[in-house]
């Protein structure tokens, strides 16, 4: 398990802790023009060539199912939890529970009363986007045969499509305008408007169109110039963290995200019949570390984004801990 662990952590160690060391020697405006080149063309590119590449038959067809079930679990853990803690955030503030004044829970009923609409976008995607094409792709391999990679690439495809630039996007739309400028056609425009959704539509309609060899291998080069281009950007975004406040509201969808909605999995997926490697790149991909694409939907439709660096953080350091649960549990 040692020598699986050191190459799973490998690349997320090397480009992450580049990221941390470059922040002070880099212009003010790279995270921001990186960002771009992610969202507009790195995760297009990363999408078509996994498209391209993906086999929907068999067994692993089921993988986009199962990663649509993962999402609105996910979902759904996120909106009641954000309900029980409003409604406690309003009893304590009534009538203060016992909790000690310098208690992480007393701080986080207290912060909560003040949260904004748009901190709750953030909540949500918090819990419910994984970080599957950059932190999961990149780890699969390491712990997984290659005769299984399939479960992760469809998977991975499945959420960054209907999860990030479908589902995502019109959560982030919705909670970023006021209620009385919510209509249905302003989610509908953001959604069919993302370059990513376009990019799967062209690569899966010219899976069976044979491009010459150096571009397939340079198309392939290309995603782990991506995959690397990501990483360095979550190191850069965190240690340009200022404010660590939001630690606390951003402890609870984490703790959905890396630790609940991942076990959650491996059960559900032992009850099932499954095992092996197609039960462990579900909890993997399930329990990857929030999306950094989150924080370019924040920055688009003005949500939280302290709340969701703090979000990427803590489940970056979770997927640590948890990655040899999984392998001593699941694999």
């Amino acid at each position: 398990m040692v020598e699986t662990l050191f190459h799973a952590y490998t690349p997320l160690l090397i480009w992450t802790g580049l990221g941390l060391l470059l922040f002070q020697f880099i212009p003010v405006n790279f995270p921001k023009l990186l960002s771009h080149f992610l969202f507009w063309i790195g995760i297009p590119l990363q999408i078509l060539v996994l498209a391209r590449h993906s086999e929907f038959s068999g067994a692993v067809g089921f993988t986009p199912a199962i990663a649509i079930f993962v999402l609105f679990l996910s979902t759904s853990l996120a909106w009641l939890t954000w309900q029980l803690l409003q409604q406690l955030s309003a009893h304590h503030i009534a009538k203060p529970y016992f909790l000690g004044k310098n208690s992480l829970l007393n701080a986080l009923l207290l912060n909560f009363s003040s949260l904004k609409r748009s901190s709750q976008g953030s909540f949500i995607l918090a819990a419910i986007l994984g970080n599957t094409g950059f932190v999961g792709l990149a780890i699969a391999p390491s712990i997984i045969s290659a005769d299984n990679n399939n479960w992760a690439v469809l998977y991975s495809v499945t959420n960054n499509v209907f999860g990030t630039y479908v589902f995502g996007v019109f959560i982030a739309s919705y909670y970023g305008h006021s209620q009385q400028k919510n209509q249905w056609w302003t989610q509908l425009k953001d959604v069919v408007t993302v370059p990513a959704l376009w990019a799967f539509l062209i690569g899966f309609l010219t899976r069976n169109i044979a491009l010459p060899e150096t571009v397939e291998l340079g198309l392939q080069a290309a995603v782990w110039v991506v995959i690397a281009s990501a990483l360095l950007l979550v190191g850069i975004r965190l240690r340009s963290i200022k404010k660590w406040q939001s630690f606390e509201m951003g402890l609870i969808p984490s703790l959905l995200k890396a630790i609940i909605v991942p076990m959650f999995i491996g059960l559900g997926a032992s009850y099932c019949g499954l095992s092996g490697d197609p039960r462990l790149v579900l909890v993997l991909m399930s329990g990857t570390p929030t999306a950094l694409s989150v924080l370019i939907l924040a920055e688009v439709y003005e949500l939280d984004r302290d709340l969701l660096a703090c979000s990427i953080a803590i489940t970056s350091v979770g997927l640590l801990l948890m990655l040899p649960v999984w392998l001593a549990w699941f694999s």
